[in-house]
């Protein structure tokens, strides 16, 4: 008997560790099992330093770091409200305060050390500036996104009330102010514009932009890769010192198309199209081409061709500003993760780059430091470090620490604060 017996309690403990094994998994939630590792990080809450000058940023919506580690915003400066720049009034209505120029950066301690931008002798600035990239070469590139106003149209926006300006009535494109974007050493001396302001003629014109959101150079070839935008529905590629016309593209490889598709539906079949705004589109070493489709919800991965290779979609249910603003890569030579920026759902997400699998988040809505209000733009640096920008009434740069790869227990990690 004592044989059966020995069989009878060895058998009930396996089952019993199988069983606690079966229930300690099953408590556990999706992202929090221990072998998932992740990059992790904690808000700067001092950075950067305060501006000088009584200086005040508005719509914060571009952020680059450069090869010296410096970092790059750009912001809009009429996007302020009256309340906040008492001092432009004559006479002064107040000591405080002044809007800052347009474009800023700042070194590794927080300190301004570059201030510039506006109009200037031989270019028209942008009507709503919009993103900023310092590429390889140390060249400062901007975009913007901005209607303007038709020449003749007598204190009307242009498009307004369905009617395109005279000079697109032929082409069916409402006028543009910002059909371009300039080059600039990082002195603010101008360089080269690439597309002529009010001049688009849609999705499919290879010489005009129609308010372009970001830009990427690729250094192995030269050529500058724009978000094509928030009037147009395509990545474009040029040469980055001719601006010579290279090639162009739509979703999934298609030729780019500006019929509207309406609001975008979580439960419709995928669109064949890019919906306004093409947010981003950033290179990765490999080759593979990110491309923010924002209001799909949905990253689209390409060659540099132009060919379709995989999509995946983000918080696909969310509405309105949708959930796929800007996208960065971590410094590790592969480029092993994504940092995807999240303005409408006020978070980043960190993202196996080959699987395109989320495997935490960081971030809340709220005005102290580590949440956000409409984080818009991101960038790293050197370091690991993430630089995060925001537009609306955000109107800031942060900066989150990189605290090296820790193991994920908790999905959405909320405000990463210093835990010192």
């Amino acid at each position: 008997m004592k044989p059966k017996r020995d069989l009878l309690i060895g058998t009930t403990f396996v089952v019993l560790i199988a069983l606690l094994a079966y229930g300690q998994k099953a408590l556990v939630k999706p992202g929090t099992d221990a072998k998932v590792q992740a990059p992790m990080f904690e808000v700067d809450p001092m950075w950067p330093k305060p501006l000088p000058n009584h200086w005040i940023m508005g719509n914060t919506i571009g952020v680059s770091v450069d090869a010296q580690d410096h970092v790059w915003i750009i912001h809009r400066q009429g996007s302020l409200e009256a309340k906040e720049v008492y001092a432009t009034t004559n006479p002064p209505g107040s000591s405080c305060c002044l809007p800052a120029p347009p474009v800023l950066s700042f070194d590794q301690a927080g300190n301004l050390i570059q201030h510039w931008g506006g109009p200037g002798a031989g270019y028209e600035w942008p009507d709503s500036n919009h993103g900023i990239t310092v590429d390889y070469k140390g060249n400062v590139w901007i975009g913007g996104n901005g209607l303007g106003q038709a020449p003749g149209a007598r204190g009307q926006a242009a498009g307004a009330r369905g009617q395109a300006a005279p000079e697109t009535q032929t082409t069916g494109v409402p006028y543009t102010h910002d059909s371009m974007i300039m080059k600039f050493t990082q002195d603010g001396k101008f360089l080269m514009q690439i597309g002529k302001v009010g001049a688009s003629k849609g999705s499919n014109d290879f010489e005009n932009l129609r308010r372009p959101a970001k830009i990427f150079v690729d250094k192995d070839t030269n050529e500058v890769y724009v978000a094509d935008g928030y009037g147009n529905h395509r990545v474009i590629v040029y040469d980055a010192d001719s601006g010579k016309y290279k090639r162009h593209w739509g979703a999934y490889g298609n030729k780019p198309e500006d019929t509207n598709l309406g609001p975008y539906n979580p439960d419709a079949p995928p669109a064949q199209q890019f919906r306004n705004p093409v947010h981003c589109a950033e290179l990765a070493k490999d080759g593979l081409v990110y491309v923010c489709d924002r209001v799909n919800d949905r990253i689209q991965v390409f060659k540099k061709d132009g060919t379709f290779v995989k999509e995946v979609f983000i918080a696909k249910r969310t509405l309105g500003d949708g959930s796929v603003w800007d996208i960065a890569f971590s410094k590790d030579p592969q480029q092993k993760y994504i940092y995807l920026a999240d303005g409408a759902n006020e978070k980043v997400y960190v993202m196996q780059r080959d699987s395109l699998e989320i495997l935490t988040s960081f971030g809340d809505g709220g005005r102290q430091p580590g949440q956000f209000y409409a984080v818009h733009s991101i960038a790293t640096d050197s370091k690991g470090n993430i630089y995060t920008t925001e537009t609306y009434r955000g109107q800031r740069v942060q900066r989150f620490m990189y605290k090296g790869i820790g193991t994920v227990v908790k999905l959405d990690q909320g405000t990463v604060w210093p835990r010192k």
